[in-house]
């Protein structure tokens, strides 16, 4: 199952308020060059032109579908592909977001320090990731994928590893005149109900299991997660589900 634009954008006002937050964030004032790791379909990154309009914006993402996407959105901003963990740019840059993306990236220990290193003097490193591995929406799928028929081809699957507050802090502080970690929990408000969850996380975190199904396959564990999840989320009285969704934020300046 590849990135889908359409099925990431179904939630796009949920998905874009932590990136606001991000972005509000950003000490850097003086901004000529930036650009959006993983931008998605761009919505994060129209986000960055909102907030430095005067700056040449970059967008850079490993899905085509996203990038279509994008480039409807913001006609005038220049979109790559590219992974983010072979990316090399040839120059330097005064803030580099990242929002929702890096927790698909491995090696965090060698990833961010890498990243402040492609910062102009004094530029800013804005990365925003989920923070739920231990949530029930995250839990269920590793005891549904190790449990079911599927469990030979996807009960080892495994998200790549992220790490505490202190862990960055830590990392990034050599590195960093000032470093700035915060961890937030949004509750997304979703009017589908506990199809709606199991939509969410169809455009995200199920995919590296779904990717490896057949369409029969595909189906059966989906419909034993939209079980799980109705257990695990109560609904509201108008049949709504509140979503919480912890998100940890590191705004790094050199």
């Amino acid at each position: 199952m590849s990135w889908s634009a359409k099925q990431y954008s179904m939630f796009e006002q949920q998905r874009t308020r932590p990136v606001r937050d991000l972005v509000a964030a950003i000490p850097t004032e003086q901004v000529n060059t930036a650009i959006d790791l993983g931008c998605g379909p761009g919505n994060s990154t129209e986000v960055l032109v909102e907030r430095f309009p005067d700056a040449v914006i970059t967008g850079l993402d490993s899905s085509e579908d996203m990038l279509g996407d994008a480039r409807q959105r913001l006609p005038n901003i220049s979109f790559e592909l590219a992974d983010i963990g072979l990316w090399k740019p040839a120059k330097t840059y005064d803030v580099i977001l990242a929002n929702a993306s890096l927790q698909w990236v491995p090696d965090h220990a060698e990833l961010y320090p890498r990243l402040v290193s492609l910062l102009n003097p004094g530029g800013s490193l804005a990365v925003q990731t989920p923070d739920n591995l231990e949530e029930p929406a995250h839990r269920l799928a590793r005891e549904i994928a190790a449990s079911g028929p599927w469990s030979s081809k996807i009960g080892s699957v495994k998200h790549p590893d992220r790490h505490p507050a202190a862990y960055y802090f830590e990392l990034l502080q050599p590195h960093c005149t000032q470093v700035d970690v915060w961890r937030t929990t949004y509750h997304h408000p979703l009017a589908g109900g506990h199809g709606a969850v199991v939509e969410w996380f169809k455009g995200s975190a199920l995919r590296p299991y779904l990717q490896k199904l057949d369409d029969g396959e595909q189906a059966a564990f989906l419909d034993a997660y939209l079980k799980a999840i109705s257990q695990a989320y109560p609904a509201l009285a108008d049949g709504s589900v509140l979503l919480p969704f912890p998100r940890l934020f590191i705004v790094a300046r050199r």
